[in-house]
């Protein structure tokens, strides 16, 4: 399943649903395990639960089916669970490719507790990009699956790789079959909003169809997934195994919540997108005065005052902008000291990164503010003229205010 999550965009995938850094770590990624055409992949902590739960589950089954293979069976359904997660990647890497080649930037991949997830960080411009996104993954996962069927008519039945063969041959085919169910966050909840999308003309509704969508289907897996396991109970012993039912009750509850949660925000980033157009740079943007460096802070917020301007810009002789007086640096400078600190001991030196346009808006604006982090940013004109001065909080504000409006 893909998921596009920043604001804006994101994409996940789980195993039955799919959305020159030296740090081994980035918050919440999980340990880097190596890069993708410049893409870090990494590994949650919460992979390694899974794999335990994968080894020990499959190898109880490898007692049934091998008993002969004892304790070695552990080993043998722990490379099991290293496979299957090496084909969760496959279908996380065929995502970021049509990603790639879309010119979508990818921020990340991630294996997680139920899956996969490629993090990317623009929409699809058209609905049939975006169908083309959200198939190329259960599409990888059909061919691995075929693959593996291959695989098995090649070696016999009943040894340790006929065994493996079929369980990753099933395993992939679940992978593709789930994620080609039609709702969000799902790769079939994608594919259908495409569709719709491209039926109505409107993306919004794309995603409405399909959220909709995705929230039945989570109340279904809640309810028809458990009630499955109860009857195939029935009819294999004449009653259900207490512990076995409450297994598949529990796994139910958490693909359930996994799917009608995605579903749901989903809906809600898709509604916030709308609203990004409206955090505009000009409007955002506080007032400014131009000040020298060697001004004392108290005459500089004289002026500030005067001229109703809540932003200081140190300039050169030639009225160059050089730094930005930093707000927090301000707030510690005592009123009484005031009069003898110059006002370039709080400035910060201005980079490229730090002048934006003040045609930016949405998107684009939020994207330019991430590339380089600041909690200032002098906005100039398309002619190089300065308008004022862009606090990272009063972005923020506003991008929260648009969230909180109903609906949103």
């Amino acid at each position: 399943m893909s998921e596009s999550g920043r604001p804006p965009s994101q994409n996940t995938h789980v195993p039955g649903g799919d959305n020159g850094d030296k740090q081994p770590r980035e918050p919440g990624g999980g340990i880097l395990m190596g890069r993708f055409y410049g893409v870090p992949i990494y590994v949650a902590p919460s992979w390694f639960l899974v794999a335990a739960l994968i080894t020990w589950v499959f190898g109880g089954q490898l007692d049934t089916v091998l008993p002969e293979l004892g304790k070695v069976r552990y080993l043998v359904s722990l490379f099991f669970a290293v496979a299957f997660y090496a084909s969760v990647l496959i279908h996380e890497l065929a995502h970021t490719v049509a990603a790639l080649r879309f010119r979508l930037p990818v921020r990340r991949i991630q294996l997680q507790f139920f899956g996969g997830v490629s993090e990317i960080e623009k929409e699809s411009d058209t609905p049939g990009r975006e169908f083309v996104l959200a198939f190329v993954g259960p599409l990888l996962s059909l061919v691995l699956a075929a693959v593996f069927f291959g695989g098995m008519q090649l070696v016999e039945s009943g040894t340790v790789p006929g065994v493996l063969l079929a369980g990753l041959m099933v395993s992939n085919l679940i992978v593709a079959i789930f994620n080609f169910l039609p709702g969000l966050p799902l790769d079939g909840g994608r594919m259908l909003r495409a569709v719709v999308w491209k039926i109505s003309g409107k993306p919004m509704t794309g995603t409405v169809a399909a959220a909709w969508v995705g929230r039945g289907l989570a109340l279904a897996v809640l309810i028809g997934l458990p009630l499955l396991s109860y009857a195939g109970g029935l009819r294999d012993d004449g009653g259900g195994s207490g512990v076995d039912s409450l297994t598949d009750a529990l796994l139910a509850a958490i693909l359930a919540a996994i799917i009608w949660t995605g579903a749901g925000n989903s809906l809600r980033m898709a509604r916030l997108r709308e609203r990004l157009p409206g955090l505009r740079a000009r409007t955002l943007t506080r007032r400014a005065v131009p000040v020298a460096s060697d001004t004392p802070l108290s005459e500089a917020l004289r002026r500030a005052n005067e001229a109703g301007a809540r932003a200081l810009v140190v300039v050169d002789g030639a009225g160059a902008a050089t730094a930005l007086v930093r707000e927090s640096a301000i707030v510690g400078i005592p009123e009484h000291r005031r009069p003898w600190v110059a006002v370039s001991g709080l400035a910060q030196d201005l980079t490229p990164g730090m002048r934006v346009s003040a045609e930016l808006s949405g998107e684009d604006l939020l994207d330019t503010l991430r590339a380089t982090p600041s909690t200032e940013y002098l906005v100039v004109e398309p002619t190089g003229e300065i308008y004022g001065v862009l606090s990272t909080s009063d972005v923020e504000r506003a991008f929260l205010a648009a969230m909180a409006r109903p609906g949103a």
